[in-house]
This record gives C-alpha cells, sequence and structure tokens, in this order.
C-alpha cells in the first residue's frame, strides 16, 4: 500500500498536552458533533495511525474489530468527515489536527 497524506494542511501533530487526543475536543466541545459510535471510531483511528495521522483498515475489518454494522460506520466516518476530524479517500484515512 502505497501511502500519502491527503490533507497536509491538517497534517496531526502532538498537542502541547502531549497527548495524542487533543483536549480542544472537549473545550471546543467537538464531542457534541458525533454519535458515540463516531467517537469509538475516531478513536480507534487516532490509536492506529502513524505519525502522519494515516491508517488503511477496510471497512470490514473496522466493522469486526469495533462490532459496528456498516450503514453504522458509513455514517461515523461521515460524521468525522463533517465535522473536520478525518480526511477518507478510499482505502485512506487521515486523522487530522484541529
Amino acid at each position: 500500500m502505497k501511502k500519502r497524506v491527503l490533507n497536509p494542511e491538517r497534517l496531526r501533530k502532538v498537542p502541547p498536552q502531549f497527548s495524542w487526543i487533543d483536549h480542544r475536543l472537549v473545550q471546543e466541545n467537538y464531542f457534541l458533533r458525533c454519535d458515540h459510535p463516531a467517537w469509538a471510531l475516531y478513536l480507534f483511528l487516532t490509536s492506529v495511525a502513524d505519525a502522519e495521522g494515516l491508517s488503511y483498515y477496510s471497512d470490514a475489518s473496522l466493522v469486526r474489530r469495533l462490532k459496528m454494522d456498516p450503514r453504522v460506520l458509513a455514517s461515523s466516518r461521515q460524521q468525522l468527515i463533517q465535522a473536520g476530524l478525518i480526511a477518507f479517500e478510499k482505502p485512506l484515512c487521515q486523522v487530522l489536527s484541529l
């Protein structure tokens, strides 16, 4: 698999508080923008992403690992895209900086 950064302007960096999960998710009310399954997907993606925020897990693998219905996965991914948290071009997903 040849990986490429989908959104170089939003390359993920370690936040100042030194945590891969940025505190601004809470401070700026991002948690109100998505449903619980979307946050499960986001947590998984932040856990498996490389240093550039990239991962390429297939939908089948995500459905199996997250025990999530394929329609819920698609909806969750779309919520994260609309919230500006990830970029997605099959098969690549990029966790974006806030």
